[in-house]
């Protein structure tokens, strides 16, 4: 069941595909006061979730979390609630810093959104007040809730035994990663192998889905011919790889690319607007074992600093580890749901082989170890356990502070649904007919309220 009080940060459109024109007939699905939701933002609203891997909302379900974000603002307006210009730059100077981390430079985000830093400044004042607005005035009317223990007990003592969690053996690993580097003659045969297929595939002699199939080291699109989906919005893709995408016209082939993940040459097949079908071939140039060797070597001088307090975990992350991602981290892994507490399940087949094989306790450090990411790249890694769990039914000994917090939640939601009881019926509201007969709109229409979805 989700809850305003977990929604909100979803329920901001924060300009889809960097605020897009809006679609020419447009209508308004909505209105809490002053404050308009148009069709085409529950439209846009729905297009991010798709582009992010989501599954598309219901229409209804997007018009009720907008219409009570605009409730929440209009009354953090009402009560002037302080939210400075200077908070608002502040958080799209990050998002701009975000999209150019991604994208890779200035010139290129501007490329790819088409359009100006000032623009896209521009068009996202709006959305960033109001999430700042609407997470004031949530803050607001939760501040004073508090639990006590008494009530997280009572809480607790009404879940039925057979329906208390279970919870999996829980895990908290760091690792630290190096990538050896082959050799500049290795590259180059990379280079000039990829060279020789591009050729090919120019004069016609080969089809370049059959040299993708034959030749590429990406077991993620080989299989099909080496053709990938793209769209402008993707965030996920190598900078320098998605920069040569937008330059290609159809049919037309890519010089070599190099990326995080190796080289490439890249076949535009077709494009429509933002979106584009493309094959690539990938060459991961060969590691050999002199270079492993000189790697593992340094991870185990970097273990024996650890081993001896000569430095922490989270600095030897920052100053060794070639993972991009547990720098930020301070290199715990994480989940798919995005926490550090890991199953057995989160964990790749050669991980779970070193926590076995070698038996580690919480604190131990493994030995450095050769693997195979996702994308093929080969690399060396030692890991640290630093925690793990038991696993057991949920009881308030070993997870009070999990059930405290669902319990404060709770009493947070009930305050909310308090809060909109008595307000709803002060705002003006209007419906469009066309989203009058949603179930979940009637609180609107009726001015009574539940604000459980």
């Amino acid at each position: 069941m989700k809850k305003i009080y977990l929604l909100l940060a979803a329920v901001l459109l924060v300009c889809s595909a960097f605020c897009q024109q809006r679609v020419v007939a447009d209508k308004i699905a909505g209105i809490v006061g002053d404050k308009i939701v148009l069709r085409s933002d529950i439209l846009l609203a729905n297009s991010d979730i798709v582009r992010q891997g989501g599954q598309p909302m219901e229409e209804c379900q997007l018009l009720d979390q907008m219409l009570t974000q605009k409730a929440l603002v209009l009354q953090a307006e009402k009560d002037s609630l302080p939210v400075s210009d200077e908070e608002v730059d502040a958080d799209i100077d990050q998002q701009i810093r975000y999209f150019m981390g991604i994208y890779g430079s200035k010139d290129a985000l501007e490329q790819i959104s088409g359009r100006s830093v000032y623009q896209i400044k521009e068009d996202f004042k709006t959305p960033f007040r109001e999430k700042r607005l609407a997470r004031a005035m949530q803050e607001k009317i939760v501040s004073e809730v508090k639990i006590t223990p008494t009530e997280v007990r009572d809480y607790y003592n009404k879940i039925p035994p057979d329906k208390r969690l279970y919870y999996e053996s829980k895990l908290q690993i760091g690792q630290i990663v190096i990538y050896p580097k082959a050799s500049r003659d290795i590259e180059l045969l990379a280079i000039d192998q990829l060279n020789e297929l591009k050729k090919e595939v120019e004069s016609g002699s080969k089809k370049f889905e059959a040299l993708a199939t034959l030749y590429s080291d990406d077991p993620g699109t080989k299989e099909n011919g080496g053709q990938i989906e793209i769209n402008r919005s993707d965030k996920q893709w190598d900078p320098a790889f998605f920069s040569a995408v937008f330059r290609l016209k159809d049919g037309q082939v890519s010089p070599v690319v190099k990326s995080k993940f190796g080289y490439h040459i890249i076949q535009m097949v077709s494009r429509n607007g933002d979106d584009a079908l493309v094959r690539e071939i990938l060459i991961i140039p060969q590691i050999t074992e002199a270079e492993t060797a000189i790697a593992i070597a340094k991870l185990d001088s970097v273990r024996q600093m650890l081993i001896s307090d000569q430095i922490s975990f989270g600095e030897a992350v920052a100053k060794f580890s070639d993972d991009e991602t547990a720098k930020y981290t301070a290199g715990r892994i994480l989940a798919k749901d995005g926490s550090t507490y890991l199953t057995i399940s989160d964990l790749d087949k050669e991980m779970v082989l070193m926590l076995k094989n070698q038996d580690l306790k919480p604190g131990e450090y493994s030995k450095p170890a050769v693997f195979t990411d996702e994308r093929g790249k080969k690399g060396v890694r030692f890991i640290q356990l630093i925690s793990r769990s038991e696993p057991h039914q949920e009881n308030l000994k070993d997870d009070y502070n999990t059930v405290a917090q669902r319990a404060l939640d709770e009493k947070k939601q009930a305050a909310l649904q308090k809060w909109f009881a008595a307000k709803l019926g002060t705002f003006y509201i209007m419906i469009d007919p066309e989203y009058q007969a949603c179930k979940n709109l009637d609180k609107w229409q009726t001015k009574t309220v539940s604000v459980a979805h």
